[in-house]
């Protein structure tokens, strides 16, 4: 599938302005699930981009910076599996698999984009003594549009290459090696989105949830075997999930209520 000028320009302000909202805007832009749906309807194909980037984001739903440890860029990593699914028409678990190489090297630019700015905290410290605001606003300018224009850069090359690298695939998609190369990035992907989502359980999930972490696992497996509910399945499974999390909020908001109240008083002799 081959895409004009207008296509992949678009791609680029999109790479370029959510690489900013990754650390500045913060109005959660960045997220694969937001920049699959928006780079899918770019390249023509909207279905694709949500697929990819709803699954692109269970991968990641986990994953967090711990110390000097950095986990795979999710922005190039959504934007890049898109590209790959819409381009060379690979399955969603695949191309979330060939996007993972392109998610390290994000975050590879983004650690020498800090590491380069480090040595300039101390003009900016000086900057702030001299009260230039100015000298500080325009180094905070340079820093993300050199991210911004770094992001651009290698999702523009990588969109580029998701062409070429689709025709290669459609020529030579009845080779052995390729097709065992693409089921080992089938498998990669499938487990990647279970893996991020059992990191955020391994932080986030409290002893007392377990129960209802399995009624809904449960729910989940008989919802999805009916033909009827197959499709709706994670939306109905989403209701239930807010109605245990109202009543459990109701409930915890009443106990505090009536503890309050229970304060004591001498009109009932206790």
């Amino acid at each position: 599938m081959s895409f004009n000028a207008i296509q992949i320009i678009l791609v680029a302000i999109v790479a370029f302005i959510v690489a900013i909202d990754q650390f500045n805007l913060l109005e959660s832009l960045y997220q694969p699930i937001v920049t699959g749906a928006v780079v899918g309807a770019i390249l023509g194909d909207l279905h694709t981009g949500l697929v990819v980037g709803g699954t692109y984001q269970l991968m990641t739903i986990g994953n967090m910076p711990v110390g000097g440890a950095q986990p795979p860029n999710a922005v190039i990593g959504g934007i890049m599996a898109t590209v790959f699914a819409v381009a060379s028409g690979l399955d969603t678990t695949a191309a979330v698999g060939l996007a993972v190489p392109f998610a390290l090297v994000g975050q590879y630019m983004v650690t020498l984009l800090f590491t380069a700015m480090s040595p300039m905290m101390s003009w900016a410290d000086k900057c702030a003594e001299k009260g230039d605001t100015k000298g500080i606003v325009t180094l905070n300018y340079c820093a993300m549009a050199i991210l911004g224009a770094a992001f651009a850069i290698v999702c523009v090359a990588g969109l580029i290459g998701g062409e070429a690298l689709g025709t290669s695939f459609a020529n030579a998609a009845a080779t052995p090696v390729v097709a065992k190369i693409m089921a080992g990035l089938s498998a990669a992907g499938g487990m990647m989105r279970f893996v991020g989502f059992a990191v955020l359980l391994r932080i986030m999930l409290s002893n007392d949830l377990w129960g209802i972490y399995f009624a809904g696992f449960a729910l989940a497996t008989v919802i999805g075997y009916i033909p009827e509910l197959g499709g709706s399945a994670l939306i109905l499974i989403a209701f239930v999930g807010i109605a245990v999390a109202l009543y459990d909020f109701q409930t915890r908001c009443a106990i505090k209520a009536n503890a309050g109240s229970a304060a004591g008083g001498d009109e009932d002799g206790i």
